[in-house]
């Protein structure tokens, strides 16, 4: 029979890697293992139901008045130990000697080791000692006197340096050695990303709407007398019979035979009605504005955001012309008019458009209303879009309240405020109540929608992905999956939220390591949105550039620059070429580029990009800082090191007042600075600079480790270049602190 332990695990570290420490310790002790395996036996006994406790230093000794004492009972206590390897822990006597004491208690076996940096192995050479990741106690095997011999051991390692393992990928191949079960049978990760809801319209929903777009019209004026009441309503009825009318013709042909396939597509319809709107309704203003602002969000949902601008804002410009600014129908195109705005990132106008379609809805309705509450919504997306995620929440809340008051507190409309309420949470880093309001929108669907919903898939796909990034990450995956099935169920397999739920599936393997499966499904999914949506459209680019990081971390680089370009062609084509997701495209490829050692090539790219952020974003957003900062570090290479000095300051400023002038990536800012100085070799001026970055970048939790070896590399630099070997040597990547 297995022995039982305290502890799940002990984990040595040197301090300097403090950050993988704490991350590990908290993703071991929130994994649950999948319910299929819990009680299944293995050599090192049943499968647990959660990897709790997890002992680390930091954590368990605060108390303790025996440090030597407390850690040897630990060890003794611990199931397994885990070794965070680097440099510095290869260095790190403590480490070392914790290595030793377990393998003194003969469970050398059970030793797992984490490389986050360096080399294995390298030791082996002179010229690359310092490199080395391992600790002596952990290459060579113990003798019977307790000490270590020549003979060199095999340690059982995943590999979480970039370009290697993901994170969550190597924290699995930890547990299955731990657990004593297969990597495969731990394998159910993560989310692709949470859907924004958009809606496909059919034919039969396009006729819906035109007859119902006048009922928030029809309400208000039920306000009036009744005898003016009645003969509104009979020119409202005659509205909707033409409306329809014209709907129905548009789905005439004429030749019949034309019919009897696929050859007439939504967009040739929609653009042949477009023009018959413009050409036969002139002296039918209000018909002719109610088709303009119903086509336009249908050309909105087609991904077309080009031609649903022109319709929606030609809309407004005749509602307006017609009621003035003050009506419930200007405002309903004004909503139109800001979401298709948002979709373009033209926040401002978006944001501008939908507070007076707010001011005319308060107005006229009041502050109790379904249509304030949609209003606030649309609006909390935009600022949400922005970044603004803390003006966002008070806009849900008082959507949530007025849903409530309306319809009461269980109500699938109050279950969309609790969704949004959720994600708001999450993008504010409130897990925990995330979660708790994710799980009541479910609830509430199941409760009053029924088990098979397209709401419900939505919501269980957000509650999923929110689960996941909380560490739950087995109940994600039973949410992923029933989200998938009920889909199929509802839609078939031919439809675009089959293509979405596969790419999280696809995304999931992605995670684990299975890059040949997964990219088998992410061109699956690219053909089936292909054929469902065309080739040019926004969810073909993102599953595009989703293949594309796939094929980068297969090493494949060129392939995964190639489809990048395909992806930044159709965002140009839909977005145009001044939207910010065609900067994020171009600095993901100038980041591969520069990878390969072509700097002059990724210049130019990320030019583009930072143009393209300060237009779009304004020059106060981090994202622009993020840009400038990219590119500075691009200069340094390139060895243009005035331009990347003002860039880097520029940046710095922008970080300084939107984060604080602590924030870790305020650092990165400051340690571009630093190397821009050092490359004029301004020693001086730099080394402050250079200092203060690794302080800001080492104390900063949050904080990328790949950034604080960085700033590490840049003194020790500054210093062999100074003249200075003593100083460099105390920030050599593989010395401890």
């Amino acid at each position: 029979m297995a022995k039982t332990y305290k502890y799940k695990a002990f984990i040595s570290y040197s301090h300097a890697d403090e950050k993988w420490a704490s991350w590990l310790h908290k993703a071991l002790e929130s994994y649950r293992p999948p319910k299929g395996l819990i009680g299944q036996e293995t050599p090192y006994g049943p499968v647990p139901e959660r990897f709790a406790p997890v002992f680390r230093d930091r954590e368990e000794l605060a108390t303790s008045t025996s440090l030597g004492d407390t850690l040897t009972q630990a060890l003794e206590d611990s199931a397994c130990q885990i070794v965070i390897c680097s440099p510095r822990a290869a260095r790190s006597k403590w480490t070392n000697e914790e290595i030793k004491s377990y393998k003194r208690l003969g469970r050398s076996h059970r030793i797992f080791a984490l490389i986050v940096d360096g080399e294995p192995g390298a030791s082996a050479n002179p010229a690359t000692a310092d490199d080395e990741c391992f600790p002596p106690a952990l290459i060579y095997e113990i003798g019977d006197d307790g000490e270590l011999t020549d003979m060199k051991g095999e340690p059982i390692a995943a590999d979480a340096r970039p370009g290697k393992d993901p994170k969550h990928s190597a924290k699995l191949k930890l547990l299955a050695g731990m657990l004593g079960v297969g990597y495969d049978d731990l394998a159910r990760r993560e989310a692709h990303r949470r859907q924004r809801r958009m809606m496909m319209l059919t034919t039969a929903a396009l006729i819906g709407m035109t007859i119902t777009s006048g009922l928030a019209v029809t309400a208000y004026l039920a306000r009036i007398e009744a005898e003016e009441q009645r003969g509104i309503a009979e020119i409202e009825a005659e509205t909707a019979r033409q409306t329809t009318d014209f709907m129905v013709g548009l789905f005439e042909v004429s030749d019949p035979s034309e019919a009897l396939g696929n050859t007439i597509t939504a967009r040739e319809i929609l653009d042949k009605g477009a023009e018959r709107i413009d050409d036969e309704l002139v002296d039918q203003p209000e018909i002719q504005a109610t088709l303009m602002d119903t086509m336009g969000t249908v050309y909105t949902s087609l991904g077309l955001y080009d031609a649903a601008y022109s319709m929606v804002s030609k809309s407004v410009q005749r509602r307006r012309s017609i009621f003035g600014d003050n009506h419930l129908a200007v405002a309903q195109s004004l909503n139109h008019l800001g979401e298709v705005q948002a979709l373009r990132a033209d926040y401002d106008a978006a944001e501008q458009n939908l507070r007076d379609a707010l001011a005319v809805h308060r107005d006229l309705l009041g502050n109790e209303f379904p249509e304030v509450a949609d209003t606030l919504v649309q609006l909390a997306y935009v600022l949400t879009e922005k970044g603004d995620y803390e003006a966002a929440e008070p806009l849900i809340r008082e959507s949530l309240e007025i849903r409530r008051s309306v319809y009461g507190e269980s109500h699938p409309d109050v279950a969309d405020s609790l969704e949004d309420f959720g994600l708001n949470m999450y993008d504010q880093g409130n897990y925990e109540e995330s979660v708790e309001l994710l799980r009541q929108a479910v609830a509430m669907r199941r409760k009053t929608q029924g088990a098979l919903h397209p709401d419900l898939a939505e919501a269980i796909n957000n509650l999923a992905f929110v689960v996941s990034e909380a560490g739950t990450l087995d109940e994600a995956e039973a949410l992923w999956r029933e989200a998938l099935t009920m889909q199929r169920r509802l839609l078939g397999d031919e439809h675009p939220e089959i293509a979405i739920n596969m790419s999280n599936v696809a995304y999931a393997l992605y995670a684990q390591g299975h890059y040949d499966e997964s990219e088998s499904i992410y061109r699956e999914v690219i053909d089936l949105q292909e054929r469902v949506l065309g080739k040019s459209h926004p969810a073909v680019a993102e599953s595009l550039r989703s293949l594309a990081f796939l094929m980068y971390d297969k090493g494949d680089s060129m392939t995964a620059i190639a489809l990048s370009r395909q992806a930044l062609d159709i965002k140009r084509e839909v977005l145009g070429r001044d939207h910010p997701d065609v900067a994020s495209i171009l600095n993901a490829i100038a980041m591969w580029t520069m990878e390969r050692g072509d700097y002059e090539s990724a210049e130019p790219a990320l030019r583009e990009s930072l143009d393209i952020r300060m237009g779009a974003l304004g020059p106060e957003h981090p994202a622009v800082a993020g840009s400038m900062t990219l590119l500075a570090n691009c200069l340094v290479g390139n060895g243009e090191y005035q331009e990347a000095l003002t860039l880097a300051r520029e940046a710095r400023s922008v970080y300084t007042a939107a984060l604080s002038a602590d924030h870790w990536r305020t650092a990165v800012a400051i340690g571009a600075e630093g190397a821009a100085l050092a490359g004029q070799r301004k020693f001086d001026a730099a080394e402050p600079l250079l200092l203060e970055s690794y302080s800001l970048l080492s104390e900063d939790a949050n904080a990328m480790s790949v950034f604080v070896t960085e700033a590490k590399r840049r003194l020790a630099a500054l210093y062999s270049a100074w003249g200075k070997p003593g100083e460099a040597a105390k920030f050599h990547p593989g010395t401890d602190d």
